[in-house]
């Protein structure tokens, strides 16, 4: 046994943000202005975000030509059938407030010749409502004008476990380059973007390791939806990468571009009404049905007839001249790649979950918005809505006591995260089957099985760790936005190096966690439908057509939970317990 490990911080906060893209900034803003104290955890950097390489827009109703029925109707469509359609209306309706509110903080749009915000189309839009920045830089404006809100960040810092007791949420456990410390907190908001480090090639930043998921599951929350992964029809295809590529924006086929094979056919003609602009999961399983077809890793995208093309996309022209392309003169190969979990874990359009006190905003909420498809550019647009809303909620819990008095280090298993990638991206990727799920949920069941001294808390002690109760001051344990800080600018320094690999096994146990959860929900659910296609299982079922959610079991292994979409507030004596 180890050394009990020394708390070397503590804080106390009335809300707690993990994550720094859009929608806790914006939770993190809008709590901070209603007398709230905040602090923000972030694992990277200021721009280490989802946010920062959104390329294509905020889809929200346009002032001509467009409506809120309109918008709903696309977002339903999309959706296959599992969207919630009073939270669609909900988040729809609030979109044109919150692109004001982002616009008072100081974002900019593009503008079209007349003067106003210029709009494009997106695949499964019946019209052009996506609003943009820098071309094709949306999410980088949207980051940049949400960090100079000048909110107390603490970079280069994991939450390793949400604490509750019998009245919720009392804060959370965190690892740092400052060592391990905690924040006595009464409300929490996970807000830890996707789940794209499951597989071997993915839109996501290097951070997006599932962590909300695995945050929520151990508080006693409930995921659903889990096996609805969208993946991005098209990044940027070179021969051996790995790792995140660069997304291909759908604005590029919304402003003209084809896809057409490597025989120069289309390959969406015939399947679709929409052919290019069908929702992603068609256009991906098109995609990935010709490229089985002719035996190749790749299909190609037509923009050379496309006028101003650097102009209109400066940052996929400079992504494809890196990789030798030029899209004037140049087909642009581009292949799937895991983009967006459209499930994530239950709350309402507010984001409260299940437990008193957590909240969960974006990319790892699952608010009814998405169903089993996400409609392009309407992540930005609930990051906006339900972040603001987010963080009005968490004022709810003011005034509840909250202390974190030990903590419990637990074993918690994991697998090689290698493993992990290989496992999903051959078996739960564009198009699955009960078979090859059947194998990849074996791989993580034997190398768990087989990792006994595979251990998060448990490498660090099995004892408990009870706290000073001397608080520092969020001010002096937190980075700000504009100094180096993060893990990247201390390298060398042996407390940083510690934090990183305390970090590494953390989010390797979170991803083997979510990979057992989506394994589970996708063998579960037999039949295709939306971003969930099964070759054994070809077509919808309308007995399935419902969401299905997840919560940890008595033995910490992932069980169905036929109540778990149920929000009904928890009594104080039936609070989740956080082992």
């Amino acid at each position: 046994m180890s050394a009990a490990p020394r708390i070397d911080w503590e804080a106390a906060a009335d809300l707690v943000v993990i994550g720094g893209g859009v929608a806790g900034l914006t939770a993190a803003r809008t709590a901070s202005l209603r007398g709230l104290r905040v602090l923000i955890l972030s694992k990277g950097g200021p721009t280490d975000t989802a946010t920062q390489y959104a390329q294509g827009g905020i889809a929200v109703v346009a002032p001509h030509e467009d409506s809120v029925e309109s918008h709903v109707r696309d977002t339903v469509e999309a959706g296959a059938g599992l969207c919630d359609e009073a939270a669609v209306r909900s988040i729809v309706e609030g979109g044109q407030a919150a692109v004001a509110a982002l616009t008072d903080l100081g974002a900019v749009f593009d503008l079209a010749r007349d003067g106003q915000i210029s709009r494009t189309r997106e695949g499964g839009h019946s019209t052009r409502r996506i609003i943009h920045a820098g071309g094709d830089a949306t999410g980088a404006e949207v980051q940049r004008a949400l960090n100079a809100a000048g909110l107390p960040v603490l970079f280069g810092a994991a939450a390793l476990e949400v604490v509750t007791g019998r009245t919720g949420v009392q804060g959370v456990l965190a690892v740092s380059e400052n060592g391990f410390g905690v924040v006595h907190a009464p409300a929490v908001l996970l807000a830890t973007g996707g789940l794209g480090q499951l597989y071997a090639l993915s839109t996501n930043p290097p951070g997006a390791t599932a962590d909300g998921i695995a945050l929520a599951l151990w508080a006693g929350a409930t995921v659903a939806d889990l096996e609805f992964v969208q993946f991005h029809p098209t990044v940027l295809y070179t021969p051996g990468g790995l790792g995140r590529r660069p997304l291909i924006s759908e604005a590029v086929r919304g402003e003209g571009a084809t896809l057409v094979d490597s025989e120069g056919n289309s390959v969406t003609a015939g399947v679709h009404p929409r052919g290019d602009l069908a929702p992603r999961d068609v256009v991906s399983r098109a995609i990935a049905a010709r490229m089985r077809a002719l035996g190749t890793d790749h299909v190609y995208l037509d923009a050379r007839a496309l006028d101003r093309f650097p102009q209109r996309f400066p940052t996929i022209t400079a992504s494809c001249l890196a990789a030798g392309i030029d899209p004037h003169t140049d087909l642009i190969p581009v292949a799937p790649a895991a983009h967006y979990q459209c499930g994530g874990v239950v709350t309402d359009t507010h984001g409260r979950t299940a437990v008193p006190g957590l909240y969960a905003a974006g990319e790892v909420a699952r608010t009814g918005l998405h169903g089993a498809n996400r409609l392009a550019s309407n992540s930005l647009l609930e990051g906006l809505v339900v972040g603001e809303r987010a963080g009005v909620a968490a004022a709810e819990r003011l005034g509840q006591d909250a202390q974190v008095t030990d903590v419990s280090f637990h074993t918690i298993p994991r697998a090689a995260r290698a493993l992990v990638q290989q496992s999903m991206t051959s078996h739960a990727s564009v198009v699955r089957d009960a078979a090859g799920l059947a194998e990849a949920a074996a791989r993580l069941r034997d190398a768990v099985s087989h990792s006994a001294a595979s251990r998060l808390r448990a490498e660090l002690t099995s004892a408990n760790q009870r706290f000073t109760g001397e608080l520092s001051p969020v001010s002096d344990i937190s980075t700000r936005k504009d100094t180096p800080g993060g893990a990247e600018d201390l390298n060398g320094s042996a407390a940083t190096a510690a934090a990183a690999q305390r970090i590494t096994a953390f989010e390797d146990a979170a991803l083997t966690l979510t990979a057992q959860v989506l394994l589970l929900s996708a063998a579960a659910r037999t039949e295709s439908r939306g971003s969930h296609t099964r070759s054994d299982h070809p077509t919808p079922d309308d007995h399935q057509c419902h969401s299905r959610a997840v919560r940890l079991g008595p033995e910490g292994h992932p069980v169905p939970a036929p109540d778990g979409l149920d929000l009904t507030t928890w009594t104080q004596d039936a609070i989740p317990s956080a082992s």
